[in-house]
């Protein structure tokens, strides 16, 4: 199947089976980190850290059809089920180093936050023939795999990504169900 690529307007095919998760599940889960994971680098970096992080619709799309694009033109036979998104945990630097943010619209309020950097990843054989989905950036030329990158290949000065969603806090939580 190849890509049906995903505009802002447009409608897509949608998969069957429905994306549901028990209320009692999430409460569980969103506890169970709020009480460990945030609790501990809240104590270690003596920071209230965030505990959501919010991305509008519009830009995961856009998101989302940048990587079928690019994918495409790097290999024009990429099929939508060899994409994928890897999320990373991230952080946000210290206040005083925030410079390095210049280029990146995010306010200084975030400074030592968690965040989420969004990855593409590509399916592709390893050396024993296991499929895996490796890193993969798009829009460079020869579409960089992590695999490529480790071997000392340049990925460049850029890679197709996506970070900046609004975190809670420094927001208001009035909007959440699971504040």
């Amino acid at each position: 199947m190849k890509i049906k690529p995903t505009s802002e307007t447009g409608t897509r095919e949608t998969g069957s089976g429905t994306n549901t998760i028990s209320l009692e599940l999430v409460r569980q889960l969103i506890s169970n980190y709020r009480n460990n994971q945030m609790q501990a680098v809240n104590k270690e970096l003596g920071i209230t850290d965030s505990h959501a992080i919010w991305f509008d619709l519009p830009k995961l799309k856009k998101f989302i059809a940048c990587i079928e694009s690019e994918a495409t033109k790097a290999n024009p036979d990429v099929s939508e089920e060899d994409l994928g998104i890897r999320f990373y945990y991230a952080s946000y630097p210290k206040a005083e180093d925030w410079a390095m943010m210049e280029n990146h619209p995010v306010e200084k309020e975030y400074a030592e936050r968690h965040t989420l950097v969004m990855v593409p990843t590509l399916k592709k054989a390893d050396e024993t023939g296991e499929m895996l989905n490796y890193d993969f950036c798009p829009s460079n030329s020869g579409s960089i795999l992590a695999m490529g990158s480790k071997t000392g290949k340049s990925a460049g000065a850029e890679t197709l990504a996506e970070n900046h969603g609004t975190l809670s806090p420094p927001h208001d939580t009035k909007v959440e169900q699971f504040p």
